[in-house]
């Protein structure tokens, strides 16, 4: 009996040794270790991807209109004498530029890590308003401060233009931004020279017919771009009107054009950003162009085009472009977005040759 006693316990007894062994193996410092990385590993992971996510839904939000009166007023300090014809265009081509690399996200078409990496509509956005600042700034150079074909170019413009035709997606040496930067420190040099009367703006009515004919153009193409969303069979009339005339491609014939269902949204968002910087360029041109427009009675003209193109900025309150067909159950957005254009840019062709006809 002793013996099958001593047997038995020295089996419980083994046991209990291996049980021991197993827990000290369980609770072994590199094994809480491993786990700890591996749970810390994880939360960290979780949390990027959290702050990834939030932060492309807030950096992916078009930005606000602005008051294009208090914006020049606020530039000169709010000292309304140094406010000239010329004042409020050229500080809203410089609210445009702060804004592009201002924002929140600051500016991300050339942005190489999250979320800015991963977002296509406010690049797409920030396109659309760099080609209207280009526009402007073009025409700031070339017409708007020069009286005439042989007059001098202005020494801050000749800086500033070509700065903003810097490729919009160079992510170092030098990047986009650095670029844009330089040209907006020269426009807020022809700014100041303009406020200390040592620059020049001519508001004429050919110089805005000039610049208004180039939006005639930026607002066509957009139109077009937009309703190629559910596709389009068009004939070519490039050549109508002039029976000698030809092209490099041979003769005209049918078209089929469709806009890839991937890129719908950037074209939708490109126009948006063009028509949100447009907005801000012909209120300024409104209030420099004053006595110009009231001579031709063409100043409820402007405000019904500004009018039209502010409808292009109403919220959209879906969560993806839709693009349903013309008549069908579902809503087109770049129908809608090509429709406000397209009146937008009738009523521009009706002002400038008013402005041409005088």
């Amino acid at each position: 009996m002793d013996v099958k006693a001593s047997l038995k316990h020295l089996d419980v007894a083994k046991k209990l040794s291996d049980q021991f062994a197993r827990l000290m193996k369980l609770y072994h410092p590199k094994v809480w270790r491993e786990k700890g990385l591996m749970w810390t590993s994880g939360l960290f992971v979780v949390t990027y991807l959290v702050v990834v996510v939030v932060l492309g839904m807030l950096w992916s939000r078009s930005p606000e209109t602005f008051d294009v009166r208090a914006n020049a007023l606020a530039m000169v300090e709010g000292d309304e004498t140094r406010l000239v014809t010329g004042s409020y265009t050229a500080a809203t081509a410089i609210r445009i530029g702060e804004t592009l690399l201002g924002k929140p996200g600051g500016y991300l078409s050339n942005d190489k890590t999250p979320p800015g990496v991963y977002l296509d509509n406010i690049p797409n956005w920030e396109f659309g308003a760099l080609t209207e600042l280009r526009d402007l700034t073009n025409s700031l150079r070339n017409e708007l401060s020069r009286a005439q074909s042989q007059s001098i170019e202005d020494r801050d413009l000749q800086i500033a233009q070509p700065q903003f035709n810097y490729n919009s997606e160079s992510w170092i040496l030098p990047s986009s931004e650095s670029e844009y930067r330089k040209g907006l420190a020269a426009l807020e040099r022809y700014m100041r020279r303009l406020s200390d009367r040592e620059a020049q703006f001519f508001a004429r009515a050919d110089n805005l017919a000039v610049y208004l004919k180039v939006v005639e153009k930026r607002l066509g193409n957009l139109a077009q771009r937009l309703s190629y969303a559910v596709g389009q069979d068009d004939l070519d009339t490039e050549l109508a009107g002039d029976p000698s005339a030809r092209r490099a491609d041979g003769a005209a014939r049918q078209l089929h054009n469709q806009t890839p269902w991937s890129q719908i949204d950037d074209v939708f968002f490109e126009a948006r950003g063009y028509t949100w910087a447009l907005i801000h360029t012909l209120q300024a041109i409104e209030l420099d162009f004053e006595s110009v427009l009231k001579t031709r009675n063409a100043q409820v003209s402007l405000q019904q085009i500004i009018s039209k193109l502010q409808s292009t900025q109403d919220p959209v309150w879906s969560p993806l472009i839709l693009n349903g067909t013309g008549f069908g159950p579902m809503a087109n957005h770049s129908l809608v977005m090509a429709s406000y254009i397209s009146r937008a840019n009738a009523a521009i062709i009706d002002l400038r040759r008013l402005l041409e006809q005088g």
